[in-house]
C-alpha cells in the first residue's frame, strides 16, 4: 500500500491507497468492474477508466453528483476543492450546495471517477473527454471552450492585437500574450471595468450566449457592436461566421457559476391526499382479491388450450380483444393480466406442432394454496419481472408492432423503477399517495443521464397503475402488505437525525458517507419478503363461502368469493351474468343442458342446488332443469359420418321439415334415423340453435359424457429476467476478488533482487534458466525466503505469483501462494524463471 502522505500520482496508486471497504464498495456499485476479476490494481483501473464502463458509471449518477463531475469538467486540471465549490455555488455562495458537495464527490471518488486529495482532484480522463465542453458534444452546462483552447488556430499577431485593444501590455509570444488576456478575464474587477465600457448592444449580444450555447454567427462584416466584442477577444472566431464566448467571459457574466440552476438536495416527493391506513389496506386488499379472480378466469379460458402463438410469437390482435372481453376489461390491462401470468409460470406455449398457449403444471400447484400465498407469487413476479406489458402495441427498433407474450417486450431496468418507485412511496406516512408528478421528477433527479429517460418515465408511471390494479397499493398508498413485499420498515417520525462523530469536522474534511438508492432484494430475501406480505394480506381477505342465494328471475347471486367445489359445479350449471362484490350467475337451457352433458342427472341438480342455497329453490328453476332434463337425448347423434337416431319419427319428420336444416343435409334413412353429411359436431350444434336437446352416443349406443379436458403444457419454468448490467456481487466473491486483487498486485509491485540490486516492478516476466531456477527454489525451501516467479498455465496465460517454496520433488514445486491465499503445486517447466525479492 502506499504512503499516503504522497499525493497520488495516477488511479492506480490511488486505488493501492483505498483499504478493502472501499474497494468493495467500488466494486458493488461498479459490477462490471470484476467481470471478470482484474489480475491487479492498475488492470482495475485501467477498466476504470474505458470508455464503456465510465458511460454505465455516469449514468447511475443522481443530478448533483453529475454537476459535480461536469463542473470539474470545465475547471483546471487538477482542481482544488475551493474552486470546485466557487463553480458550483458562484460569488453569493449556496449553503445547500456547501453542505451537499462532500456528498456527491465522496460518491465521484468512491466510484473512481475522481481521484486525488482535496488539493488536486483530478477526473479520471474519459470522464472529462465525455464531459467537458467541444464542439461536437456541448457541455450541459453551456460554457465554451477556455480563451487558450478558443484561440489555439489564431495568429499570433492577432492575438497582440487583441491584447493591446484591451489595454494590456504587449508580449513576447503568444503563450505569454494568452496568458496576460485569461488573467484579465479572471479579474473581477478589471472585468467589470471592461465590459461598463461597451455599448449596451454589445452586452445584449454576451447576455444571449452566456448560459448556452456559447456559439453564434456573425457575417463577413460584422456591425461595430460584433465588431467591438470581436477586437477585445471576448468573442473568438472559431471558424468562418462562427464565433465563441470564451470560457472565463461567461463564468465572470454568470457570477462564477458553472450551472443556470444546481439541484443539490432531491426534489420531495410530496403526499397528494392521505388516508386512514385501515382504509388503504382494505381498498388493496379488495383489489388484491380481484386479482386472484382475474387470473383464474384468464386461465379457466385457456384451461382447454387458449389461442394459438404468431409465427413470431406472442398473441394475435384479435386473441387479446378476445381475452379482454371474456375478463371484461381494457385490452391494455388484460395484456397486463396475460403477462403477468406468464411472468408467475402460471401459463406457457405448449411446445406442440400446433403451438398454442395453455396453463402449465404449475398453474394447479397454484391454484392449491391459500389466497394471500397465490397472490404474494403474482406481486413477486411482477416486481422481479423485466417484461414490460405496457409496451404492447409500440413498435419495435424494426418497426414491427409488440404482441403480448411475444418477443421485445424485455426492459432491463423495470425492476429497478419498479422498487424504487415503491420504496418513494414506503417513505412517505402511512396512508399518503403522492402524485405521479412529483414521483417522475424524483425519478429524473435520481438517474438524469439515462439514455432512456422517456422509458423509465413511462415506466414509473405504468408502475403507479398496475401496483393499484395488483393491491400493492390502495387508492394510490402503499399498503402494509405492499411495504412488506418491499422488504421496507414502517416510515420514521421526522425529525433531526442524530448527530454523527463526523458532523464537527470541517465540511470538505468530513468522511464522505454516501446515500446510494437502496437496491432490489436477492432472491432469498425477497421470498422472505413476500411470505410477511402474505402473512400480512391473510386476514384481510374474504373468507370463500359455501352457499349461493336462488333468484325467481332464474339467477343465483354469490355475495362473496365461493369455495372452489361450489365454484367450479355452478361454472357449469349457469352462465356468469355480472361480476364485482357479488357475482350474479344465470341458469338457461343451454347452461342447464351443458351440466346434463357432463354427466349430471336433474335429480343430482336438484339435491345440488338445495343443498347451497340459502333460499328455497324457486319453482321456474325446478321447471327447467326438468324440462330440458326431459328433452335432453331424446335425440341422439352418431358417427356415420353422421346421423341422427329417434324412436319419435314425428320429431324427426319435423326436422326435416325445418328450413334451418337444410344446411346439414338430412335424409331418412330408416323411420327413425336420419343421416347427415355434416360431422357430429356440426351436426349437433346445428340442432342445438334449432331449439333441440340432442345428445351424442358411443358407437355401442351409448350416451356420450362430455366433461371438459385440461389442455397443460409440458413442465415450464418462469421467464428469466433480463439483467440490467452484471448482478451486483455479493459478500462472499467481493472478499475473494479483492483478496485476489491484492494479492497479484502484490506480486506485480513488489522490488525483485538480481545478484545484489534491488530492481523494481516492471510487469515483465522473469527470464531464468532451468537449473538456476531449481537451485533457487530449492535455497527457498531452505531459507523459508519467498520468491517471485513467471508462470504460465495449461491455455497458455501468462502471470507473475509470490511463493513461499515448501518442497521441490519430481520435477513439481509445492509452495504457498501469497496470489491465491493457497498452496498449490506448479510444475517446474511451466515456471519461466524465478528472482528473489527485495529486502523492502
Amino acid at each position: 500500500m502506499s504512503n499516503p502522505a504522497v499525493p497520488p500520482r495516477s488511479l492506480a496508486e490511488a486505488l493501492r491507497a483505498r483499504d478493502d471497504v472501499s474497494l468493495a464498495a467500488l466494486l458493488r456499485a461498479r459490477p462490471d468492474l470484476i467481470t471478470p476479476v482484474p489480475t491487479d490494481l492498475t488492470q482495475l483501473a485501467t477498466r476504470a477508466g474505458t470508455r464503456a464502463s465510465v458511460v454505465r458509471a455516469l449514468e447511475r449518477l443522481d443530478r448533483f453528483a453529475l454537476q459535480t463531475a461536469e463542473a470539474l469538467a470545465v475547471a483546471a486540471d487538477p482542481a482544488p476543492y475551493d474552486e470546485l465549490l466557487a463553480l458550483l455555488t458562484g460569488d453569493a455562495g449556496d449553503p445547500a450546495v456547501t453542505a451537499a458537495l462532500p456528498r456527491s464527490l465522496g460518491v465521484l471518488r468512491e466510484q473512481a471517477l475522481v481521484w486525488g486529495d482535496d488539493e488536486r482532484l483530478r477526473l479520471v480522463r474519459t470522464v472529462r473527454e465525455l464531459l467537458a465542453p467541444s464542439p461536437q458534444h456541448p457541455s450541459p452546462t453551456g460554457l465554451g471552450p477556455t480563451v487558450q483552447e478558443a484561440t489555439a488556430g489564431m495568429s499570433p499577431g492577432r492575438i497582440q492585437d487583441i491584447v493591446t485593444e484591451a489595454g494590456l501590455g504587449s508580449t513576447h509570444d503568444a503563450v505569454s500574450a494568452v496568458a496576460s488576456l485569461t488573467a484579465l478575464f479572471t479579474d473581477r474587477e478589471r472585468m467589470s471595468a471592461l465590459l461598463a465600457g461597451l455599448p449596451e448592444e454589445s452586452r445584449e449580444v454576451l447576455s444571449r450566449l452566456v448560459w448556452g450555447p456559447p456559439y453564434g454567427q456573425v457575417t463577413s462584416d460584422p456591425a461595430a457592436h460584433l465588431r467591438r466584442l470581436l477586437d477585445l477577444g471576448l468573442l473568438v472566431p472559431t471558424a468562418p461566421g462562427t464565433v465563441v464566448l470564451p470560457r472565463e467571459v461567461a463564468l465572470h457574466l454568470r457570477g462564477g457559476r458553472a450551472h443556470r440552476q444546481v439541484e443539490p438536495v432531491p426534489p420531495a416527493v410530496e403526499p397528494a391526499a392521505t388516508h386512514r391506513p385501515q382504509v388503504v389496506d382494505a381498498t388493496a386488499a379488495g383489489q388484491a382479491y380481484t386479482a386472484l379472480a382475474t387470473v383464474e378466469e384468464l386461465l379457466k379460458d385457456w384451461d382447454e388450450g387458449g389461442p394459438a402463438v404468431l409465427r413470431a410469437g406472442g398473441l394475435s390482435v384479435r386473441d387479446l380483444k378476445r381475452t379482454a372481453v371474456a375478463l371484461d376489461v381494457a385490452e391494455p390491462v388484460a395484456a397486463f393480466w396475460v403477462e403477468l401470468a406468464y411472468a408467475a409460470g402460471l401459463l406457457a406455449s405448449d411446445g406442440e406442432a400446433d403451438e398454442r398457449y395453455a396453463a402449465t403444471p404449475a398453474h394447479d400447484e397454484w391454484l392449491e394454496q391459500p389466497p394471500a400465498q397465490r397472490w404474494a407469487r403474482l406481486a413477486e413476479a411482477w416486481l422481479t419481472a423485466t417484461r414490460v406489458s405496457g409496451l404492447v402495441g409500440g413498435r419495435d427498433a424494426k418497426d414491427r408492432t409488440l404482441s403480448t407474450l411475444g418477443p421485445g417486450l424485455d426492459r432491463s431496468a423495470a425492476p429497478e423503477v419498479r422498487h424504487r418507485v415503491l420504496t418513494l412511496l414506503a417513505g412517505l406516512p402511512e396512508g399518503a399517495s403522492p402524485s405521479a408528478e412529483s414521483v417522475l421528477a424524483r425519478l429524473r433527479w435520481e438517474r438524469p443521464q439515462r439514455r432512456e429517460e422517456d422509458l423509465r418515465s413511462r415506466l414509473a408511471e405504468w408502475t403507479l397503475k398496475e401496483a393499484e390494479l395488483l393491491g400493492v397499493t390502495g387508492r394510490g398508498a402503499l399498503s402494509a402488505h405492499g411495504r412488506a413485499l418491499l422488504g421496507a420498515a414502517a416510515p420514521k417520525t421526522p425529525g433531526k437525525e442524530p448527530e454523527g462523530p463526523g458532523d464537527k469536522l470541517p465540511v470538505h474534511h468530513r468522511p464522505t458517507v454516501t446515500a446510494p438508492v437502496p437496491e432490489p432484494l436477492s432472491p432469498a430475501e425477497q421470498a422472505t419478503a413476500s411470505a410477511a406480505a402474505a402473512r400480512l394480506l391473510a386476514p384481510l381477505l374474504p373468507e370463500p363461502l359455501d352457499h349461493v342465494l336462488l333468484q325467481a328471475d332464474l339467477t343465483a347471486v354469490a355475495p362473496g368469493p365461493l369455495e372452489r367445489p361450489l365454484a367450479e359445479v355452478l361454472g357449469v350449471l349457469a352462465d356468469v351474468e355480472s361480476k364485482g362484490g357479488a357475482t350474479v350467475y344465470r341458469f338457461t337451457p343451454g347452461s342447464v343442458r351443458r351440466a346434463l352433458d357432463a354427466g349430471q342427472s336433474a335429480s343430482d341438480l336438484h339435491a345440488f342446488l338445495a343443498a347451497h342455497s340459502r333460499t328455497p329453490v324457486p319453482q321456474p328453476l325446478t321447471y327447467l332443469i326438468d324440462d330440458v332434463a326431459r328433452r335432453h337425448g331424446h335425440l341422439r347423434v352418431g358417427a356415420a359420418s353422421a346421423y341422427v337416431r329417434c324412436d319419435d319419427d314425428a320429431l324427426l319428420n319435423e326436422i326435416l321439415a325445418d328450413k334451418r336444416a337444410a344446411g346439414l343435409r338430412l335424409r331418412r334413412l330408416a323411420p327413425t334415423v336420419l343421416a347427415a353429411q355434416a360431422d357430429p359436431a356440426s351436426l349437433l350444434d346445428g340442432l342445438r340453435a334449432m331449439g333441440f336437446a340432442p345428445a351424442a352416443e358411443s358407437a355401442e349406443g351409448d350416451v356420450l359424457i362430455t366433461r371438459a379436458h385440461a389442455h397443460r403444457t409440458p413442465p415450464r419454468t418462469a421467464p428469466e429476467p433480463v439483467p440490467d448490467g452484471p448482478p451486483i456481487p455479493d459478500a462472499t466473491l467481493l472478499s475473494a476478488a479483492i483478496r485476489a486483487i491484492r494479492a497479484g498486485d502484490l506480486a506485480s509491485t513488489t522490488p525483485r533482487r538480481q545478484g545484489d540490486r534491488a530492481l523494481p516492478a516492471t510487469g515483465e516476466l522473469p527470464r531464468t534458466s532451468s537449473a538456476e531456477t531449481l537451485a533457487t527454489m530449492q535455497a527457498a525451501v531452505l531459507t523459508g525466503e519467498a520468491l517471485w516467479i513467471g508462470y504460465v498455465n495449461a491455455e497458455g496465460a501468462a502471470s507473475q505469483r509470490v511463493i513461499a517454496p515448501i518442497r521441490v520433488e519430481g520435477g513439481f514445486v509445492t509452495a504457498y501462494d501469497h496470489t491465491a491465499d493457497e498452496v498449490r503445486t506448479y510444475p517446474l517447466h511451466r515456471v519461466t524463471g524465478v528472482a528473489e525479492l527485495a529486502e523492502d
